[in-house]
């Protein structure tokens, strides 16, 4: 098919394209496990610089010590550093869970926030972040940028700008509200199994022939489904 002319169009054939290979809703395309959102925004603060297999390895430990906010609030700080320190930055990530905690608590009277002007300002948590317990555990339009997002998108030629705020605001205009978290997802999945950081397989994607950055002139693959994982 011909490349669409401008960066809108190439969204929406990416979100199509992509839609075909990872169905499923943003909850079910999430690689993190949680119960509720309090888990799933603890596991997101601990998956900064980690592997999701490595933060679904520690997270039983530490829920099954602080089950919800009210516990985790009133935590050691040395006995959260010894559950998470598998997952790197264990000092700070520890810091940061107990200061969410100790917000959700105090301002939001023990259940996680929707807003993500709320979100944001809990500690440890960011528009990526925020976005994702959005968009995983509330079903509402979130779209976070980590660096597969970042990545794929200035290689799929939808933005030029290097700010992951100035990015998910650009993706934004491209993508419906209500597609923006699983939009983001499955470029995370795609980018984990395809468009690699340092070797990005172009010769087995299915974005390769309306790609700019793919060498051409190249024929993408028929998408393979890939059933989500139950949750």
């Amino acid at each position: 098919m011909a490349r669409p002319r401008t960066p809108a169009g190439r969204a929406r054939a990416v979100d199509v394209r992509l839609e075909a290979c990872f169905p499923g809703t943003a909850a079910s395309l999430c690689a993190l496990d949680r119960a509720d959102a309090f888990a799933l925004l603890c596991a997101t603060i601990l998956s900064a610089q980690c592997t999701d297999e490595r933060v679904n390895r520690t997270t039983p430990a530490l829920f099954a010590r602080y089950p919800d906010a009210a516990a985790l609030a009133a935590a050691v700080p040395e006995e959260v550093e010894a559950l998470v320190r598998p997952t790197g930055f264990y000092r700070s990530k520890a810091r940061h869970l107990i200061g969410m905690a100790r917000g959700v608590v105090e301002r939001y009277g023990g259940e996680v926030p929707e807003r993500l002007d709320d979100l944001v300002t809990l500690p440890g948590v960011g528009r990526k972040t925020a976005n994702v317990v959005r968009s995983v555990a509330f079903g509402l339009p979130g779209l976070p940028v980590d660096t597969h997002v970042l990545r794929l998108a200035r290689r799929l030629g939808l933005t030029e700008e290097t700010d992951p705020v100035k990015v998910e605001a650009e993706l934004g205009t491209m993508i419906p509200p209500a597609r923006r978290g699983t939009f983001s997802l499955r470029l995370i999945l795609h980018g984990r199994a395809t468009c690699r950081a340092r070797s990005p397989r172009c010769t087995s994607c299915v974005l390769a022939d309306l790609c700019p950055s793919a060498p051409g002139p190249v024929v993408a693959p028929r998408a393979t489904v890939r059933p989500a994982t139950p949750r």
